[in-house]
């Protein structure tokens, strides 16, 4: 009885691991077609051959292109996320001012820029495509907790800005936070999907975002 207790369960961790796998190749794969070419342009049958199953398999993963491209999108932002937690470990948030914590923030996008082009363009293709689809707002959940984290984290920033001062805080909250996240997201997207002037003796597009990054560092240090 026992051995067939232990035969079950070895079984289904089995079957847990070949799922976890599988949903992660759909995953990659989506991820890989739609950062390089458009969502709207990539089909659940392309995918599904690109992955190696059927169209059915893939079905009963994701039963719709938009739960499936909002899976991918949650999938690679929470990844970005656990990056950024891990630079965290190396620094003593809580003996910083709010203003070397913004600044850590700010500088998130730079790494985002620098690491992770791709995942920048796939955004841009991500907005349009949700923007266009009238996707129901259960479906979106999953991105919308990512906004939330991120949220939450700048929260964080904002209450240690009321007790130091060295980050203004005249300005409401979420007005601070949706102005800077807009402003950096958007800079960094342009300069990874090619959508800034060239000059002809070239550019730094580093020290450009940096510039931009500092901009708003001093427009809200106190």
């Amino acid at each position: 009885m026992e051995e067939r207790l232990n035969l079950g369960i070895a079984g289904r961790k089995k079957d847990q691991t070949r799922t976890e796998v599988t949903r992660n190749t759909f995953l990659e794969k989506s991820y890989e077609l739609f950062s390089t070419r458009t969502i709207e342009s990539v089909t659940m049958s392309e995918i599904a051959k690109a992955s190696g199953y059927k169209d059915m398999t893939l079905y009963r993963y994701f039963q719709s292109k938009p739960i499936l491209v909002v899976a991918v999108a949650a999938w690679k932002w929470m990844q970005v996320r656990e990056e950024n937690r891990n630079r965290v470990p190396n620094m003593n948030l809580s003996k910083m001012t709010a203003a070397e914590v913004f600044g850590f923030y700010l500088d998130s996008f730079l790494a985002l820029y620098r690491n992770h082009r791709d995942l920048l363009r796939f955004n841009q293709f991500f907005n349009i495509y949700i923007q266009s689809e009238d996707i129901d707002r259960d479906v979106m959940k999953p991105y919308e907790e990512i906004i939330r984290d991120l949220r939450t984290a700048f929260h964080l920033i904002y209450i240690k800005a009321e007790q130091d001062h060295t980050i203004r805080t005249d300005e409401p909250e979420e007005m601070v936070f949706s102005k800077t996240l807009h402003l950096m997201l958007a800079a960094v997207t342009r300069y990874a999907v090619g959508l800034v002037y060239i000059p002809e003796n070239g550019f730094s597009d580093i020290e450009e975002l940096q510039y931009q990054r500092n901009l708003l560092l001093e427009y809200y240090k106190q």
